[in-house]
């Protein structure tokens, strides 16, 4: 059997799928890429959305910012500024010229999903939501800091900065570069979900008395996650917060029952 009639069989005849553990070990690895990178879409997508809304507040932090330079690694404004606190649907930005607030009260500002951004006196603190250590396992901490010493905002001015924030725009690679960068937490994912699907499938084979090993089990576990991929992947589109891992091994399992039929059964010796 072709892998393009296994693929159809994945969506259309299930029992085809009673040939996938005859598929070289490889080409069951590469499609399960294809379907991680399926379940990959939806956040890529949610990415993007939050970048849209990061870049429509932007033009609202503009009309906030007052003209000012940097003098000796410090914000120095054009005229006297006690300094301001602004929130929009994604970002918290905190501009205190006057050294009035701290890095520990700009981490409290930060709420939920929101980013806190800091321009203070002598630094720029950007804290980034920290979803149960994952920013910290990544940087360290979730408080990336920047000296206005050193480039690139030695030489930032007000005019510059609402400039940048102003022509910001997302380049036409960047969402071919996210779903690169999501391809491998979402291969992680599914690789370990279709594992302990095939440990149960391979339970329930042999308590059906059909003769399989786990590597046959495991690769037709891989196709039989075909239409759960497809259906978690649409539901993670509206419901980020989904956990795709119960329905893709229940499914699978459920799909992986139908064709354990056609598996060769194991013969009980005679008494």
């Amino acid at each position: 059997m072709t892998f393009r009639q296994l693929i159809k069989g994945s969506l259309f005849r299930f029992e085809e799928l009673k040939n996938a553990k005859n598929t070289p070990f490889w080409k069951s690895i590469i499609y399960l890429l294809g379907l991680s990178l399926l379940l990959a879409i939806p956040t890529v997508y949610q990415a993007l959305q939050v970048m849209d809304q990061i870049k429509s507040d932007s033009l609202k932090i503009v009309q906030k910012i007052p003209d000012f330079e940097i003098e000796n690694g410090e914000i120095k404004t054009a005229k006297p500024e006690k300094g301001f606190i602004y929130q929009t649907n994604s970002v918290i930005l905190t501009f205190d010229p006057a050294g009035k607030r701290s890095q520990q009260d700009v981490e409290k500002d930060l709420v939920g999903n929101y980013f806190s951004v800091g321009l203070l006196k002598n630094e720029a603190l950007l804290v980034l939501p920290d979803y149960g250590g994952v920013s910290s396992a990544m940087f360290g901490d979730n408080v990336l800091k920047f000296s206005y010493k050193q480039e690139p905002l030695k030489n930032m001015t007000g005019e510059k900065l609402k400039a940048g924030l102003k022509d910001l725009k997302i380049p036409v690679w960047t969402p071919f570069v996210m779903l690169l960068a999501g391809l491998y937490p979402s291969f992680i994912n599914l690789f370990v979900t279709l594992v302990f699907a095939g440990i149960a499938g391979m339970i329930v084979a042999k308590l059906r008395l059909r003769r399989i090993t786990f590597f046959e089990c495991f690769k037709t576990i891989i196709f039989c996650a075909t239409i759960p991929t497809i259906l978690a992947t649409i539901i993670l589109l509206f419901q980020p917060n989904f956990d795709s891992s119960i329905l893709v091994t229940f499914i699978s399992l459920f799909i992986f029952l139908r064709i354990i039929k056609y598996f060769p059964q194991i013969q009980l010796p005679n008494k």
